[in-house]
């Protein structure tokens, strides 16, 4: 179905602005971008108009990378899905010997929240106050603790932890940094020239946005958070144009092979407790209006994103926001109410 630019452009109409943030949107058909627009600014500052080329941080959309990263190291012979916790780490405390990298993709690990764990450091402190942690001091505070929160596989439930824990796999079994195991292997083979895991203080993000929140009325500046430094399950920085580069390599398997792209598309076996959850290696699964889907959403302090691929019908819908009262998912779903010739309802 034909649907017209300025349909597209009427959804995203609130957040036209010459000096408040906004957001980038990005509508991909059979591999071909076919709408591609900015809207506000990507600071207060230099009110710099936000375009395709504009670099947002990615927050929890960031895991699909991470588990294409560890599917690489499995291409290449060196990792195996059901390796162990313990087998990586040997230092790690015994109730890693009955997690595997598996269990870790599809968040069944069990693992505490490292977010949390922080913040017990720092009773009363405020979240300003808080020196950053990173993937490997999320690690650290992992191996302090004698138990998970339940058995590896007998429940599901998102794991922030996890996909901090599989930076360092990536580390520990490549024997390079996280964010350039990402470059060599993910990033330049594509030529996502604009993407990048952030490391202040050792690279720079091009095109930057900075995250806002609203708070009486005014427009705030709410960038960094105590865990923004963490890689592994938020830390990536991406723009509509590069995006664009990763939706054809995975519809293209460029990177990896659709065999190989399976087990990221399968879901766990329903747990012993509670339901099932429909999650895969850095990918929710659930279907939309019968379409079959792969989505993710990321949240973080001033960002909010979201990916919607509908495989089978070759759509793709990319939203990215660097402020928080916006739903990137919704919205992004009423762009594809137009494809598939649905009466939104939301």
């Amino acid at each position: 179905m034909q649907v017209s630019p300025s349909r597209i452009d009427d959804i995203f109409a609130s957040l036209k602005s010459s000096n408040a943030p906004g957001g980038a949107v990005l509508v991909v058909r059979n591999g071909s971008p076919v709408f591609r627009r900015g809207y506000g600014v990507s600071d207060l500052r230099t009110l710099h108009p936000i375009d395709v080329r504009t670099d947002f941080r990615l927050a929890s959309f960031t895991k699909q990378f991470t588990a294409t990263a560890i599917m690489l190291l499995v291409h290449d012979g060196k990792l195996h899905y059901e390796d162990h916790l313990t087998d990586i780490f040997p230092d790690f405390p015994a109730y890693g010997k009955s997690i595997t990298v598996r269990n870790l993709l599809n968040h069944t690990s069990g693992l505490e929240d490292y977010e949390d764990l922080l913040m017990k450091q720092y009773p009363g402190t405020p979240p300003e106050k808080i020196p950053q942690i990173h993937d490997a001091g999320a690690l650290k505070l992992l191996e302090q603790q004698t138990s998970g929160r339940f058995p590896a596989g007998s429940k599901w439930e998102y794991s922030n932890s996890g996909y901090a824990v599989l930076a360092m796999i990536v580390e520990k079994v490549s024997g390079r940094p996280f964010g350039q195991f990402l470059h060599e292997r993910i990033f330049a083979p594509l030529k996502m020239q604009n993407t990048l895991a952030y490391e202040k203080g050792k690279n720079e993000v091009p095109h930057r946005a900075y995250g806002h929140t609203k708070k009486d009325s005014v427009w705030q500046e709410t960038d960094q958070s105590p865990t923004s430094a963490v890689l592994g399950d938020g830390g990536i920085y991406s723009s509509l144009d590069d995006l664009a580069k990763w939706d054809l390599a995975l519809r293209q398997h460029t990177l990896l092979s659709e065999a190989e792209m399976q087990p990221a598309l399968t879901p766990p076996a329903p747990p012993s407790d509670g339901p099932a959850v429909s999650y895969g290696f850095g990918w929710f699964l659930y279907p939309y209006q019968g379409h079959r889907r792969m989505w993710h959403d990321g949240e973080t302090v001033g960002f909010r994103t979201t990916i919607q691929r509908f495989p089978d019908d070759g759509l793709a819908v990319i939203v990215l926001a660097n402020r928080i009262d916006i739903d990137p998912e919704a919205l992004a779903l009423k762009v594809a109410d137009l494809y598939f010739g649905t009466k939104t309802v939301r």
